[in-house]
């Protein structure tokens, strides 16, 4: 049952970051009449894809640290890494890269630094979809 839980709870982290980062955002730089609008309205979604995240993540190592009947301690880790990482890194962009765009610092960069932070972000709930789904089958 956690196994499940987990996946489906992994299946809504990465799909949701994959729907916003790769269809909705770039759909609304199409869409929308200025960039400016746009930009604004990409922040916001973020910021609530942020808060997703964490609350992904922190659900997920909650139920990596009451599973005991899982006897691969190593997988755990495995697992639990992948997951505060992740989480770190949207994190990073909420504090760390967001008021720096927001304050027009450097724009070139830190748009560049967010989209890679955002890309590793996916990577790593992608990795853990992968290993979670691979251990249900």
């Amino acid at each position: 049952m956690k196994g499940r839980l987990a996946l489906m709870i992994a299946a809504l982290w990465w799909g949701s970051l994959t729907t916003l980062g790769f269809m909705v955002v770039p759909m609304l730089f199409a869409h929308l009449p200025t960039p400016a609008q746009a930009g604004g309205l990409a922040a916001r979604l973020f910021s609530t894809q942020t808060w997703v995240s964490v609350g992904c993540g922190s659900l997920l190592l909650m139920i990596f640290g009451f599973n005991q009947a899982d006897t691969s301690v190593k997988r755990s880790y495995y697992a639990t890494a992948l997951i505060a990482f992740a989480m770190l890194l949207a994190l990073l962009v909420e504090f760390g890269v967001a008021p720096r765009i927001v304050a027009r610092e450097n724009l070139r960069f830190w748009h560049s630094a967010g989209s890679v932070l955002y890309f590793l972000q996916w990577f790593c709930s992608g990795l853990l979809l992968w290993w979670l789904a691979r251990r249900e089958a």
